[in-house]
């Protein structure tokens, strides 16, 4: 019997997903719940596992390509299976013939004395207080370019904008292709810039409407770049993520940095004491991040704004203390967040942090694991850097950055003396947060670690 592998939906707003790469080939034996593929989503990598063992007949979705979620993407035969089972996916395609004839009955003539209406666009735009279907990357280039979703015919499931719909009308100009021709041009808020000119040329890898276009082609000339020293490698769909994401960011929020130092050798010396019992009775080892994490927790306590978020032109303030935490993989960036960070413990986010970054490491998170941070916090130090200036997460109006921790020579009661220091940074949103707050809020970071209290073990 056959078995259609199907495009999973992995979260409430997640309605697409990339296939990055197949793990099998058609023909080989897969087993049940063996990894058969991997996907990348506005949220996560994954790897999906087979729905039942047998063999896998054919591949119907290649690497590369972007679908709609429950796509069939490929056809699984049982132990048993044999060529008889094909006939199977055949009903897939019915939906859409049954679909056919409403645009062929709306072009029909009309009767003998009555004025031909405009012939009926074959996916009409979003219609004024209805509900928008698209994806929050979606919204987010909408708002970037300043398009109105309302105005945009989508072409995915049930009406969806896609990715691919947005990008169309950002090509046109920011006008919709589907929009009545008779209706009024409106002058937009924001005019949008003309295509660059090398979009007449051979693309290469384009992030946000070409600007790595626009990096190419001031850095080397095209024919150089095909026929030179060089290595053309296509960016992943996490990549062209995270440059979306990060461009986004730099567009919308007024980034301001602020740097101080702390004194971590009080902290440095507790976990010296404490991290072997720590990890003999509690099976896990003990860094620094829980430290830092618990320093954010209390400077957001205390300044309630840098726990915020903007909608528009109201500051929504977050109960929640969700914290994510940059993780650095061999294939990109993510940020997994420790839900509830001020109910838990040392211990509590020491496990959580670990879990996390394991399964994200293994490409196993779920989307909601990376959605709803109210704080971020990220640490260039693990890899020897003094400090960074990081990018906000959005729609985050802080992050925090750790420098590395190091023994340097400072003056104490006017003798040098030797202490582990560590530089912090703050980067935030001057649209919400003003540099009095932000270096009250890096104070209170600075004195819990320098005074820390709380037992380890």
């Amino acid at each position: 019997m056959a078995t259609d592998v199907v495009m999973p939906q992995m979260g409430e707003s997640i309605f697409e997903g990339t296939i990055t790469k197949w793990l099998k080939k058609p023909g080989d034996k897969v087993e049940r719940d063996e990894p058969l593929f991997e996907i990348s989503t506005d949220k996560v990598d994954a790897e999906i596992p087979s729905p039942s063992a047998g063999i896998l007949r054919e591949i119907k979705v290649n690497e590369g390509q972007t679908v709609p979620i429950q796509t069939v993407v490929a056809v699984i035969d049982g132990a048993g299976g044999a060529a008889a089972s094909a006939p199977a996916p055949a009903p897939t395609p019915a939906p859409a013939k049954a679909a056919a004839p409403a645009p062929a009955a709306a072009s029909a003539p009309p009767p003998a004395g009555k004025p031909s209406a405009p012939t009926a666009a074959p996916i009409a735009p979003q219609r004024p207080g209805e509900r928008i279907h698209s994806s929050p990357l979606v919204r987010r280039m909408a708002a970037e370019h300043g398009i109105d979703l309302s105005t945009v015919p989508g072409t995915g499931a049930g009406g969806r904008i896609s990715k691919q719909d947005i990008e169309a009308v950002i090509a046109a100009g920011g006008t919709p292709s589907a929009a009545p021709p008779s209706a009024p041009a409106a002058v937009p808020a924001r005019p949008t810039p003309p295509p660059p000119p090398a979009a007449s040329t051979p693309a290469l890898p384009a992030v946000s409407g070409g600007q790595v276009h626009v990096v190419f082609e001031t850095a080397v000339p095209r024919e150089k770049i095909y026929f030179g020293n060089y290595q053309i490698e296509p960016m992943s769909t996490m990549r062209q993520r995270i440059a979306e994401h990060m461009v986004a960011s730099k567009r919308v929020s007024a980034h301001v940095y602020s740097v101080d130092e702390v004194d971590m050798s009080k902290v440095a010396a507790l976990r010296a004491k404490a991290k072997d019992e720590f990890e003999k009775r509690y099976e896990t080892k003990l860094t620094f991040m829980p430290f830092f994490v618990k320093a954010a927790v209390a400077g957001l306590r205390a300044y309630p704004t840098m726990n915020a978020s903007l909608d528009g032109t109201n500051v929504v303030l977050h109960k929640e203390i969700n914290i994510g935490i940059a993780v650095a993989l061999d294939w990109g960036l993510i940020v997994p967040v420790v839900k509830n960070a001020d109910e838990k413990n040392v211990l509590g986010i020491q496990r959580t942090l670990n879990d996390l970054a394991e399964r994200a490491r293994s490409k196993k998170l779920k989307p909601e694991e990376v959605q709803e941070g109210t704080f971020s916090i990220t640490n260039p130090g693990v890899f020897g850097g003094l400090f960074g200036l990081p990018v906000i997460s959005q729609p985050n109006v802080g992050i925090l950055g750790l420098g590395a921790i190091e023994k340097r020579p400072v003056v104490i009661n006017d003798s040098i003396a030797i202490r582990s220091m560590c530089y912090v940074t703050l980067s935030y949103d001057h649209r919400v947060v003003d540099g009095a707050i932000a270096h009250q809020f890096l104070h209170v970071v600075k004195d819990t670690l320098e005074n820390w209290s709380e037992p380890i073990v």
